[in-house]
């Protein structure tokens, strides 16, 4: 199988499928640490996570190593992070439990969706650029808005960019999942109309 001119292995042991499971294992470390109240280390982490989700994809296709698992585990770490990133800092009182709403429910919808799609034959459908763009603002969001929680200039001017980020983070994180459900309505029909 191919994925525009990059060829798409069954192979589960891989470079980058290491460094996912590695970010993986980092989220529940994420989460002890917010918790905490160690926001320094636990911004290292979300850090070393934001570089690892970049390279995990350069290797993947630099090495030639783009795999079926590694399409599933770079985005489920990304949905992941952001999930216990959400409810760490609404635990915090850093976001309101609404912005966690918002972000769970597009996620329940796109679960929806997967049931349809393996009963048709299709696997999860890949990741678009909208979605690229929605992780990437709203990974940026959330250790902004935990700087804020700092005194002084520093905390005003992160808490002004956190939620620049996360409004702009939400917004397209939805628009991606209604191109989902668009692409996954006309996968089905025209399934159906064949």
């Amino acid at each position: 199988m191919e994925s525009g001119d990059q060829h798409v292995s069954t192979r589960v042991l891989t470079v980058p499928n290491v460094i996912s499971l590695l970010r993986l294992a980092l989220v529940p470390v994420f989460a002890v640490l917010v918790v905490q109240g160690h926001d320094l280390w636990a911004l290292g982490v979300l850090a070393f996570s934001g570089v690892t989700d970049w390279l995990d994809g350069v290797l993947a296709r630099r090495l030639d190593q783009v795999s079926k698992l590694g399409q599933v585990l770079d985005p489920a770490a990304d949905r992941l992070f952001i999930l216990v990133t959400l409810v760490t800092l609404a635990w915090r009182d850093v976001v309101p439990l609404w912005l966690l709403g918002l972000i769970v429910a597009r996620d329940v919808l796109l679960l929806v969706l997967l049931p349809l799609l393996t009963r048709h034959g299709y696997g999860p459908l890949p990741v678009n650029f909208v979605g690229k763009a929605a992780t990437f603002a709203l990974l940026y969001a959330f250790p902004l808005l935990l700087i804020a929680e700092a005194p002084g200039v520093l905390g005003d001017v992160s808490q002004v960019l956190g939620w620049a980020f996360a409004w702009w983070g939400v917004g397209l994180y939805w628009y991606s999942g209604v191109l989902y459900v668009v692409q996954t309505r006309q996968l089905l029909v025209g399934e159906v109309r064949r």
